[in-house]
Parts: C-alpha cells; structure tokens; sequence
C-alpha cells in the first residue's frame, strides 16, 4: 500500500511517499499549494507517477494535542484534494515536523534561503514515517 503524504501550507504544499511495502518514507516534491488545490497537471503527475491508495494529511495541532488555529483550513483543503483524486483520506499528527526538517537540513548545511523549498517535503516525509511506524507496531 502506498501512501501520498501531504503537508499541506498557505504557499507550498510539501510532498512525501511511502515505499509499496508502507515502510519508508521518502520526500518527493514541492508544489505550488494552488496547483495542488486546483488539482493541476503538476499534481495529478505526481499522482500517476506513485500510483497511491491512500492519502495523508498533516493536521496542526497544538503541543496540548487540540486542533491549532489552521486546522480546520486544513481539514476542508484535504478532503477536497482526497475526493478530487477519489483517495481515501487519513490525517497524521504534524507538530514539531517542520521545526525537525529545519533541524535536519541545517544539519546537511542548508542555508535559509536554500532550505526554503525543502522544509515542507522533509517535514511531510518525518510525519509520513512516524504514521507508518505507528501502524508497524
């Protein structure tokens, strides 16, 4: 089963995927988050490229584990991406992912600058995995 994580963002929309085996997840892209919104041939390439079953969402949270102030933005945006692309759709915890991809990418030697088209699938690619570690156990 392979998984399409998606971190959803007011600008970009960072991209993850899972191996077939729901595994391991990688980083894939960065896309305009209109493009993704609009379903836009960037995005349904992606989509048939991977070929996923199942669609992951990051939810923001806050660090009391209640739904954050995007939330609900979040939520509507997902679930008209998943029936766009006739996906089922889950929802993964996403606090503290962008700050760990910063963390990782600093570690790597990335500038601000540089790192700015990266962060959203790095952290896409950290929730994505901690969802299928979860489900391994």
């Amino acid at each position: 089963m392979r998984v399409l994580a998606l971190d959803i963002g007011e600008v970009r929309v960072g991209i993850a995927v899972s191996d077939p085996g729901a595994r391991v997840a990688s980083p894939v892209c960065v896309l305009p988050a209109a493009e993704v919104l609009a379903h836009a041939a960037s995005f349904r390439r992606v989509l048939e490229d991977w070929e996923p079953e199942v669609l992951l969402c990051g939810r923001p949270l806050t660090m009391a584990g209640e739904a954050g102030p995007q939330a609900q933005r979040i939520v509507e945006q997902a679930r008209s991406i998943a029936r766009a692309c006739g996906l089922p759709l889950e929802f993964a915890d996403e606090r503290l992912s962008s700050a760990e991809a910063k963390r990782i990418l600093k570690e790597q030697g990335l500038s601000e600058r540089a790192m700015r088209g990266k962060v959203d699938m790095v952290a896409a690619s950290l929730f994505l995995q901690s969802w299928l570690d979860a489900r391994q156990s």
